[in-house]
């Protein structure tokens, strides 16, 4: 089974402590259905100094959230969608909105 979200499309949160929050999507980590949202499920690291963190200190970040916990924001109706794939004319393989039925990918 392939994963319906990418890096850099944008999701909503839909259950969790983070539910309603909007985000681009940083990495995905297949392996372990996961994906790294931008400024959600934050959490503070305590770093020890070193030569990457002069400073050390406790440094906020993103950390994963289960990619059932998100879902696509489609970009013409604005709404949180599933994702329908389909076969365009020329034979390539692209996502497409739910409701809308606008082609995601281009």
């Amino acid at each position: 089974m392939g994963l319906t979200i990418k890096k850099d499309d944008t999701v909503v949160v839909i259950t969790g402590k983070n539910k309603g929050k909007q985000g681009r999507v940083l990495s995905v980590i297949p392996r372990k259905n996961r994906v790294v949202v931008e400024r959600v499920n934050i959490v503070k690291r305590h770093m020890k100094p070193s030569a990457k963190y002069r400073e050390g200190g406790i440094l906020e970040k993103e950390a994963p959230i289960h990619i059932s916990n998100v879902m696509l924001l489609c970009p013409r109706c604005n709404k949180p969608t599933r994702i329908a794939n389909r076969i365009l004319d020329d034979g390539r393989k692209v996502r497409a909105c739910k409701k809308c039925k606008e082609v995601i990918d281009q």
